[in-house]
């Protein structure tokens, strides 16, 4: 495989230090030539430092004094490379639209994360894809533009990456149903009932993985689960009532493909992001890591059944997935919402369901075939006369 010039789009986020890790495993398969990062411009800085890249970006308008540190930090020669400072808004676009590489590894949070994935598939690179609401706003959008630019789409999710290297061996044609694994989140073991008092800090404590806020919370809602649905549906062209979700506390299989014979196939190792970055970023070629050996031996695995009372993002992303339209786009803008509004303590965390549904219940016509179209349906709900 021939040496990679890899975008890091999120770098200073759990994806972002994952992808970085691989780098220094692998220096003699990858080359970052940029960076990004939201507001930690201060952890940028250190990763710039180590890994010399050509240009960087923060997203975040930052303070006088911020930004005067960054820049005489760059000029005065302070780091081992002096690269290009992208600092405004649409930042991180632009870095990749104007940048060469191979890759973009889009480990950006939330909606914002759509524009980089356009932009990266728009100049021509690959598109390593943790921002799964890229596909649930804008996935036909996003997939006519692959096709057209020659590109491909390769999902990092670890649940998205094991259906899509499953698929690999396994004819598309023998499938007849995908069954997406979760953890379950931080609030798997409580009722309904004690949903009631949960709070932002509880919310807050992923039995498995160490992730940003908002996808923590998405997590013990099941809204993050609810997305990868969406996802499913269009990443693999599979009708939504063939998607099912299982929780599994360990987190040792990632998900799996019932064939029409009635076999399962698992795709099973350690919770380690590292292996799905790996896999989308040597694609097509698989290599050999010296992480996520699973010894089965010594453990124990089980599944249960998805409470769709107690889940009810889950069950509210099954319907806006079946409408279709602009659909998807109000669940995901609805539900950032709602969770920003648990995070400040203006509702409850049994309420972020209500609020979606409210959304949803609307009225929701008109075009989402061009990325205009799809941000003025996502911008409507920032505006709370349009939440709940």
């Amino acid at each position: 495989m021939k040496l990679k010039r890899i975008i890091i789009a999120g770098s200073t986020g759990s994806i972002g230090t994952s992808t970085l890790d691989i780098v220094r495993q692998r220096p003699e398969l990858f080359k970052v030539v940029g960076l990004s990062c939201n507001r930690n411009w201060e952890k940028l800085l250190s990763q710039i430092a180590e890994f010399s890249p050509e240009v960087a970006a923060v997203e975040q308008s930052l303070s006088a004094d911020a930004k005067k540190t960054l820049e005489s930090a760059v000029r005065n020669n302070h780091l081992n490379t002096e690269p290009v400072l992208y600092m405004k808004e649409q930042a991180v676009a632009e870095m990749v639209r104007e940048t060469g590489a191979d890759i973009v590894v889009n480990g950006i949070s939330g909606s914002a994360g759509l524009f980089t994935s356009y932009w990266a598939l728009q100049s021509g690179k690959d598109l390593a894809l943790a921002n799964k609401e890229s596909i649930v706003m804008a996935g036909k959008l996003l997939f006519d533009l692959a096709e057209k630019k020659g590109r491909v789409i390769l999902p990092v999710d670890s649940e998205h990456s094991a259906i899509f290297n499953l698929m690999r061996i396994i004819d598309r044609k023998a499938v007849d149903e995908i069954v997406l694994t979760a953890s379950g989140g931080a609030f798997r073991d409580l009722s309904i009932k004690q949903l009631e008092n949960v709070t932002v800090e509880d919310a807050l404590q992923h039995p498995t993985w160490r992730m940003g806020a908002k996808i923590t919370i998405d997590s013990a809602s099941m809204a993050n689960k609810g997305l990868e649905v969406i996802e499913a549906s269009r990443l693999f062209d599979i009708s939504p009532e063939r998607i099912k979700v299982i929780i599994h506390p360990q987190s040792y299989v990632h998900s799996m493909i019932r064939t029409r014979d009635g076999m399962l196939y698992a795709q099973i190792g350690k919770p380690d992001m590292r292996l799905p970055i790996l896999n989308a970023l040597t694609y097509p070629e698989i290599k050999e890591t010296g992480f996520n050996r699973l010894l089965l031996d010594n453990i124990n695995m089980d599944f249960r059944r998805v409470d769709l009372e107690k889940y009810r993002m889950l069950a509210l992303a099954y319907d806006a997935v079946t409408h279709g339209g602009a659909y998807p786009i109000v669940y995901n803008a609805s539900n950032e919402a709602a969770v920003s509004m648990f995070i400040k303590n203006r509702i409850r965390f049994i309420d972020i369901p209500h609020v979606v549904e409210g959304s949803l219940n609307r009225n929701w016509p008109g075009d989402t075939d061009s990325l205009e179209s799809i941000m003025e349906i996502d911008a409507k709900m920032v505006s709370e006369e349009y939440i709940g």
